[in-house]
């Protein structure tokens, strides 16, 4: 029988005295008192309790290890208490993770917000080493990971909690010397720059979305900065996040390529682990970004 259980049974025997009375404060039948106590006197090896007709008396080893029951039951509910209070407040380390490409966009500007708000907890943010197992990263001990695809997994939880822009570009000096693909199908006249997690454009939406597979690639790299900078400097077409481009694009240094098929925004989700209550830094950590980027969206709208 569990432990703990015939612990607790034992130490309310030995404040009330009584079998009976322990039975009701514990809400069980006088006779389950009776074999917890029996149970625990055969799991130490001596005898914890005299029993006659009238009264239930502790041993002078009952009267020991009442004493070390009781001690060893609070220090457990102490530890209890300490634990739901910390779960309860915004303090602690919250660990993060995400793929490179993203976390070199907004989501890093975000992060640097919610750490100067919230300094009472500790942040560490990985870069990189994602696994295609959606609930790998709590197996590592984060609290969160971001992602861009669509999960369908019951061993996670997943908050949308933005969406990514993305523009299909080149340099204005690359179109003038060049010129721009008027179809989908010029592109393969022209130097493409390739993302490996980008081997086929989307472009448009619905009924009108182009899937475009890009053939003989100019240059592939696996990061979206180095690839904007490969643009810049007149290198090819690529499509890149939106966002970190807005400035040069305003500018006219870099120019949207097939406008009339704009590519579809990615979500950004929030990936936690299931199970209880969440833990107060995470879903802080949660509503902070949904309503960082929300803010950001808008004032980039206005």
């Amino acid at each position: 029988m569990d432990r703990l259980i015939v612990m607790k049974t034992f130490v309310t025997v030995a404040k009330s005295s009584s079998f009976s009375a322990a039975a009701r404060e514990l809400a069980i039948s006088g006779s389950l008192v009776s074999r917890h106590v029996a149970d625990l006197e055969r799991q130490v090896g001596v005898r914890l309790v005299n029993r006659t007709a009238r009264s239930v008396s502790l041993t002078d080893a009952g009267t020991r290890y009442a004493e070390f029951a009781q001690r060893i039951l609070s220090e457990i509910e102490d530890e209890d208490g300490a634990l739901s209070e910390s779960r309860d407040r915004p303090e602690g380390t919250l660990s993060v993770i995400c793929p490179k490409w993203i976390g070199t966009l907004d989501l890093g500007d975000a992060i640097a917000a919610f750490v100067r708000k919230h300094p009472r907890i500790t942040m560490r943010f990985e870069l990189g080493g994602m696994s295609d197992r959606n609930y790998d990263f709590l197996d590592r001990g984060y609290d969160v990971a971001f992602h861009t695809r669509d999960l369908r997994d019951s061993n996670v939880l997943v908050r949308r909690v933005s969406e990514l822009p993305f523009a299909l570009v080149a340099s204005a000096d690359y179109v003038r010397r060049h010129g721009s693909p008027a179809t989908a199908a010029d592109l393969a006249e022209h130097q493409c720059i390739l993302h490996p997690n980008d081997p086929v454009w989307r472009l448009g939406a619905g009924a009108e979305t182009i899937h475009y597979k890009v053939q003989n690639p100019a240059v592939v790299a696996n990061s979206y900065l180095v690839i904007e900078k490969l643009v810049e400097q007149s290198t090819g077409i690529a499509l890149i996040p939106r966002r970190p481009a807005e400035a040069r694009l305003a500018a006219g240094d870099l120019v949207e390529v097939l406008p009339q098929h704009q590519p579809p925004a990615r979500a950004l989700y929030a990936v936690h682990g299931p199970g209880g209550r969440t833990p107060e830094r995470v879903r802080i950590f949660l509503d902070f970004m949904t309503a960082w980027f929300r803010a950001r969206t808008a004032a980039q709208a206005a």
